[in-house]
């Protein structure tokens, strides 16, 4: 099993809002209440990001850079640059139709690519927050895949054709693949204490894989880790510092967020989805649920759908 792909499709990590923006000097934009993580890859020219609470960063051809919790920031011309909201409505537009975000007046100098990542609200098991808040790979970093991407990228937007919507969502989503195998490779400092760090500690890889692959087993800490072939003490003790949590508190909570999209998106019965995740009743999942949640599964599936629903129908409004 790949875990970080099984993660991210879990936790419905999408990408979207695909734009071309030139700045023209002076220039800048200040965008804010970002749904989801923020990216952007400097094409030509040069910008500086302001976040708050970081030093300004300057960006140059070839860079690229994610704000995992969609921080809101300023992106312009020179540090400390003034600038209205990013129009958000401007900018789906121009993903659609190809159309150019242009900022600031005179010769454009800089040119970007903007692209923004949501996920799926009903899970909670979310790997994208655990990374820094500004993430910044330098154009050496990506020499291979990333500039390869990011110049397909720029050529879609540039010439939309049939179903460029469709082409446009796949290849932001293989641009953040990309750019976490980069930034693993370049900085496993960075992930060591995070849930990534599991994908460089074979002990770990293995533990989750068993975990992901068959959670409604009935694993034990016991169970999980004579299975791996280590003390009940050590699998605790590296499971801890890596991920945060004990191994069974982990599995509770993966088996809640598989349990929440089948609530939200299926008509399965509580004892099947019960079943399913490691449960020998609907009483003792409606228990688990409950305290993990806030609410019974029966009142989570309504209110879920009403969300779920109210989002769709704003979204093709």
């Amino acid at each position: 099993m790949d875990l970080l792909a099984d993660v991210l499709a879990v936790g419905g990590v999408r990408g979207a809002l695909g734009a071309r923006v030139e700045g023209a000097e002076p220039w800048a934009l200040t965008w804010n209440d970002i749904p989801g993580a923020a990216f952007y890859a400097l094409t030509t020219g040069s910008a500086w990001l302001m976040v708050p609470g970081h030093e300004p960063l300057r960006l140059l051809p070839g860079d690229v850079v994610l704000l995992p919790t969609g921080a809101g920031h300023t992106i312009g011309s020179t540090p400390g640059a003034k600038a209205p909201q990013c129009d958000a409505a401007a900018a789906a537009h121009a993903r659609l139709t190809g159309d150019v975000l242009r900022f600031g007046s005179g010769e454009v100098h800089s040119h970007l690519l903007a692209a923004t990542y949501s996920h799926d609200p009903a899970v909670s098991t979310q790997v994208l927050s655990q990374l820094p808040e500004v993430v910044h790979l330098p154009a050496v970093d990506g020499a291979s895949c990333l500039d390869d991407s990011v110049r397909l990228l720029a050529r879609e937007l540039a010439y939309p054709q049939l179903a460029t919507a469709v082409v446009l969502n796949r290849m932001v989503d293989i641009l953040l693949i990309q750019f976490l195998r980069v930034w693993l490779a370049r900085r496993p400092e960075e992930a060591k204490d995070t849930w990534f760090g599991v994908l460089d500690d074979p002990l770990l890889s293995a533990a989750l894989t068993k975990l992901h692959a068959d959670p409604a087993r009935p694993w034990t800490t016991e169970l999980l880790a004579a299975e791996l072939g280590v003390s009940r003490a050590t699998l605790t003790r590296r499971f801890a510092s890596t991920t945060g949590q004990a191994p069974g508190a982990y599995l509770t909570q993966w088996r809640m967020d598989l349990a929440a999209r089948r609530l939200r998106d299926t008509t399965d019965t509580l004892d099947s989805i019960a079943r399913s995740v490691g449960y020998t009743s609907a009483y003792a999942f409606s228990r688990a649920f409950s305290r993990d949640r806030g609410q019974s599964p029966g009142r989570y599936r309504l209110t879920a759908r009403a969300a779920d629903d109210a989002t769709k129908a704003y979204s093709t409004a």
